[in-house]
């Protein structure tokens, strides 16, 4: 079973350096992509998520919910 983890796109398109609105659809267009990583051990419970658009990238720690951790 893979889990289905919310990121919230604010967070993203601000990290990216774009509005909301603007990285929605560059996602729905897939100019924007995605590597979800599921931690293990210790960090087990978290994912890292990146997203890659052109040569700007945005790396979030976040844990089940979509929410940052530290």
């Amino acid at each position: 079973m893979n889990p289905s983890v919310e990121i919230d796109g604010a967070l993203v398109a601000r990290a990216l350096e774009l509005d909301v609105a603007e990285f929605r659809k560059l996602m729905d267009d897939g100019k924007i992509t995605l590597l979800c990583e599921r931690g293990t051990g210790e960090d087990a419970g978290r994912y890292r998520a990146t997203f890659y658009y052109g040569q700007r990238r945005a790396r979030l720690v976040v844990d089940a919910e979509g929410r940052p951790v530290a």
